[in-house]
């Protein structure tokens, strides 16, 4: 299993279905399907700023126990990271993809030459501040217009508003089927589709079943010679075995190259064992 590492962020503890995070100086409860066992849920869990609690009915909400502010930062490796309690859990940043970026990173700066890098389905753009400071252009596509405004918010923070980017508020399927039209090509693409997702018509689609096609359509905007092709996935039911087998089949085939897949994880202080956190595939030349 590949794990980050960091100096801001920290998982501390996991016991009865919850993880305890630092997030800089804030310590966060948030529950985890995965954590199917139990523990003592004394000395720092006690001094948690806040605690996500799921609803019976779904959803769920934030129960502050400290003041808690609207929005904080963190840092890794040069980049600057804004974050808030979202709905579901979330603040806006998956640290266990730190693996990812810095590969990212690394093979950008080793590719000696200009590089263009799409990011599908970018979120808060974590994975395209990465390539940006390794000096990639970037386009950066997200069907949500918060999630790309946060996104901009934390190059500006990580002092790259200047660099070369584009942030576009689209579906990244119908941009795709754009992108092949209009001849553009790229050196890599980033993806980290979501498991359940809506098509253009609406539709309710899964991603197991809709991923081979996804990938798919991407072959036509691909350079000659990629770079690089990183797919990420939390959808349970899709193993990296699998991911892994998908992009050999799809890009392997055409391109050469050599498929990888791993399980990607957070390592917890409290017993030095990793937390499996998601799947990653990657196919490179």
């Amino acid at each position: 299993m590949r794990t980050a590492l960091w100096r801001d962020y920290e998982l501390l503890d996991t016991a009865g279905g919850e993880r305890l995070e630092r997030w800089g100086d804030i310590l966060l409860i948030r529950p985890d399907p995965q954590i199917i066992w139990e523990g003592d849920k004394g000395g720092l869990w006690g001094e948690a700023h806040a605690r996500y609690v799921r609803s019976n009915k779904g959803g769920g909400h934030w129960e502050a126990y400290r003041k808690l502010p609207e929005v904080w930062q963190i840092g890794w490796e040069g980049l600057t990271f804004r974050l808030k309690p979202m709905g579901f859990k979330h603040t806006g940043l998956f640290p266990e993809q730190a693996v990812n970026w810095r590969f990212a990173g690394e093979k950008i700066r080793r590719a000696g030459r200009p590089v263009k890098v799409l990011n599908l389905f970018g979120y808060t753009g974590a994975a395209t501040l990465a390539c940006m400071q390794a000096g990639a252009a970037v386009t950066h596509v997200d069907a949500s217009k918060g999630m790309v405004q946060w996104a901009k918010e934390n190059a500006a923070a990580s002092g790259l508003g200047d660099r070369p980017v584009r942030w576009l508020v689209d579906d990244c399927v119908k941009f795709v089927q754009r992108e092949k039209r209009r001849g553009n090509i790229y050196d890599a693409i980033i993806m980290d589709p979501p498991s359940y997702g809506r098509g253009p018509g609406g539709e309710v689609w899964k991603l197991e079943e809709q991923l081979y096609g996804l990938i798919a359509m991407c072959l036509p905007i691909l350079a000659e010679e990629p770079l690089f092709f990183l797919l990420n996935s939390y959808t349970t039911g899709l193993s990296p075995a699998v991911m892994e087998y998908l992009l050999g089949v799809v890009l392997g085939s055409r391109f050469g190259g050599g498929v990888s897949s791993d399980e990607i994880g957070l390592k917890v202080t409290s017993t030095g064992l990793a937390l499996p956190c998601g799947s990653t595939a990657i196919w490179q030349a």
